[in-house]
Formats: structure tokens, sequence, C-alpha cells
């Protein structure tokens, strides 16, 4: 069911951590080891100074929630943001606010 996925996805960007990950991949300022859409594991542990086995922890929780995708190159594992999932979290987001626009206002 796509609200059981939204969901999910929602309670992954729920944790800053994982918020500044996608925020990160999205943006791929300064990165070594990044390729056009595809950031290393080696960048994100750096930028954010946790352990390499906190990073993967939260990768894997973005990459559950189809936010995220991951392939290995050599020994490095690359992520990208998957960006249709993002415009459909959009679009679902934008249905709730327009049926909370159109609902009229709670008496106090």
């Amino acid at each position: 069911m796509q609200t059981e996925a939204d969901a999910e996805a929602f309670r992954a960007l729920g944790d800053p951590v994982r918020l500044s990950i996608v925020t990160f991949l999205l943006d791929q300022g300064g990165v070594c080891c990044a390729t056009p859409g595809r950031v290393c594991g080696c960048d994100i542990v750096a930028h954010l100074g946790l352990s390499q086995p906190t990073v993967s922890h939260h990768m894997a929780i973005l990459c559950r929630a189809g936010l995220v995708g991951a392939t290995k190159a050599g020994r490095w594992m690359m992520y990208s943001a998957d960006a249709a999932r993002f415009a459909a979290l959009a679009a679902s987001l934008a249905r709730v606010a327009e049926a909370a626009r159109l609902r009229p206002p709670m008496a106090a």
C-alpha cells in the first residue's frame, strides 16, 4: 500500500542524521569520490563525522524506505538519492495539504 510506503519514507526522514545525509547526497559539494548523481559512503562518513557502521545503519534505513539507491563499486558503496521517490512523496504531501486547505476551519 502506497500510504504505508510513504509513512516509512517520512519516518526515515524524521531523523536529523538521515535528513542531513539526503541533503548531502543532493548537494554533493566538496566530496572526493563522487561521480555525477552518486556519492561514496566514505564521503558521507567524513561529512557527518560518524563511524562507518553508524552511517551504514542510516543508509540501510534510507535504502529500505526507497529514498536512496546503493551500488557497490569495488570495495566502496556509492549512494544516490531517488529523485522520482522524492517527487512522489512531495505529491503525496501536496494532496494532504490541499485537502487541509479545503477543509473548513475547526471551531475553537
